[in-house]
Parts: structure tokens; C-alpha cells; sequence
């Protein structure tokens, strides 16, 4: 699969952003006739935004390199964007300009390592910016079942969403979650428009999925943060865990997440049951160790 073009990416943003807030939404009079698009139309955005029509139009194509921060804040606002969709925005208008190259591997420092080998009683991973698990505790590598069978290649969350049978029965509330994942992917593609490796992971999962692909076309985009997900784990049942995601200083592209349970729930029971029949394998999958060995 080609590159993502920024010019491409900001078009369908925009559009798709503009399809789906009506115009009394945006607080504007009631228009006389019939509607021919979904959402506002455009001359409606540069109205909100202070702008001219043909100005938003260009902007709109990508024909427009030299939008100032106060007119993308402006049509940020028309559009009601928060405030990921905004950075969303601010990274396809004013795309980084770079080649395309192989991007270094990620590794997880030794001391964040040690950290996480030490979280004994709740999940905890981390997440590079392509989604790959670089490093994951006992706990969170019990949690998700069949994971430690994939190749070390191909441990990477939105592959184990998509292509793995074992994520769909795992998560309770499967599309939602799998959305995130496609917002989370868009959300790099913008910062990081020429990533050769985050363009073939994109184009084996648009041929392998038709939930992926459908949802790719949507343009959402998701920063993790907190909340909460429900599971049914096939060794212990239903559990619900809260999440906290972290962006570890010093390593901005990776994202640390911390599973938590409400104390004496019973998925705090479930997951000492898991914890308990998981007990003697490795806190840290061993490919992962050894590379820090070395």
C-alpha cells in the first residue's frame, strides 16, 4: 500500500467532519429548500470560521499550504472538534516535511522495564506508536488470549483486533473498542504521513478486514486516555477493568497502560483467579528480555 497523502487525508477529514454536524448544531438560521449534503456545506464552515469561501475550499483540497494557526483554530471551532480531532487537524494542514524512510525500532528503556516487571497484581503494557506491544507483564500477557502464540513480528493490538478470532470473543464490546484501535492508527498517520511500516500494516489489515476498511474511511481519531472495557476471558468470565494510558517521559511515542479493578468486585476475584493460575510463567515475554540482555 502507497503512503498516506496529507493533501488526500485532509480533504476526507474535513469533509467527514463537516457531514456530521447539522446546521442548527453549528447555531446557524434555517435554510430554505432542499439540503443536497449531509452536514454543513462548505461555504456554511468558512462562514463559522471567519473565512472566505474560496479560501476554505483550497484549504479544504489541500491546496492551501500557509493556513495560519488562528484560521485552523477557527475552522477547528466551526467544526466543533475536540481537542485530538484539533491536533488531527493542526498535523494534516501543516504536515511535517519528510521522506520516507524505515523507521528505527522501538525499544523500551531498561529501567521502564524493570518497572513494569515489577507491577505484579494488575495488567500493564506498552504500546509503540504503530500499536506494537514492546513489552507486556504477566498479568496483561494472561489477559489476552492466544497473543504470546503470534510471531514477535506480528504482536501488535491491531492485527491481535482484526485478525485474531480470540479478540472478537474477548472483548465484550468488540466494535467499540476496534474503532479506537483504527482512530489510534489514523491519528499516527498524520503525524507521521511517510511511515512505510504503518502504511503495510494499514493495507494488510484493509485487505484482510472489512470492518477495518469500512471504519478507515471514516477519519475518526482517538488518543487514549482513560476508561473502561469488560472482557469475557475464557478462563475466568466476565471482568470489567478501568484503564489509564501514560506517555512515559522521555519516549513520547510510546504510550504505557495500567489496567485497574474496583476492589472487591468480582472481576478483582476474577483477576486474582487468572493472576493465580498464571503464576509461574514469565512476567516479561522472553524474546523481549533477551534484546535487553544484550
Amino acid at each position: 500500500m502507497s503512503e498516506h497523502v496529507p493533501e488526500t487525508d485532509l480533504r476526507e477529514f474535513l469533509r467527514t467532519r463537516r457531514a456530521r454536524i447539522t446546521p442548527e448544531q453549528a447555531g446557524l438560521p434555517p435554510h430554505p429548500g432542499v439540503r443536497r449534503v449531509p452536514g454543513l456545506r462548505r461555504e456554511e464552515v468558512a462562514q463559522l470560521a471567519g473565512v472566505s469561501v474560496d479560501y476554505y475550499v483550497r484549504l479544504e483540497r489541500g491546496r492551501s499550504t500557509s493556513a495560519s494557526i488562528s484560521v485552523l483554530e477557527a475552522v477547528a471551532r466551526a467544526l466543533q472538534l475536540n481537542d485530538t480531532e484539533r491536533n488531527h487537524l493542526f498535523a494534516l494542514a501543516k504536515p511535517a516535511r519528510q521522506r520516507p524512510r524505515a523507521a528505527a525500532a522501538q525499544y523500551v528503556r531498561p529501567g521502564l522495564l524493570r518497572a513494569l516487571e515489577n507491577i505484579a497484581d494488575i495488567p500493564a503494557l506498552i504500546l509503540g506508536h504503530r500499536l506494537d506491544v514492546l513489552a507486556a507483564n504477566r498479568l496483561a500477557r494472561a489477559l489476552y488470549p492466544d497473543f504470546d502464540a503470534l510471531p514477535a513480528g506480528e504482536r501488535n493490538m491491531a492485527r491481535y483486533m482484526f485478525l485474531n478470532d480470540a479478540a472478537r470473543d474477548l472483548y465484550v464490546e468488540w466494535p467499540q473498542t476496534a474503532r479506537t484501535i483504527v482512530g489510534m492508527l489514523r491519528l499516527h498517520a498524520s503525524h507521521h504521513p511517510h511511515d512505510p511500516e504503518l502504511a503495510q500494516l494499514v493495507g494488510d489489515l484493509s485487505v484482510s478486514d472489512q470492518d477495518f476498511r469500512r471504519w478507515w474511511g471514516d477519519h475518526d481519531v482517538f488518543q487514549p486516555k482513560y476508561g473502561s472495557k469488560r472482557y469475557h476471558h475464557p478462563l475466568v468470565g466476565d471482568i470489567t477493568l478501568g484503564y489509564e494510558a501514560f506517555t512515559p517521559t522521555g519516549d513520547p511515542e510510546q504510550t504505557l497502560g495500567l489496567y485497574t479493578v474496583e476492589p472487591g468486585s468480582p472481576s478483582e476475584n476474577a483477576l486474582r483467579i487468572l493472576a493465580n493460575w498464571t503464576a509461574n510463567d514469565a512476567h516479561i515475554n522472553p524474546d523481549e528480555a533477551a534484546r535487553h540482555e544484550r
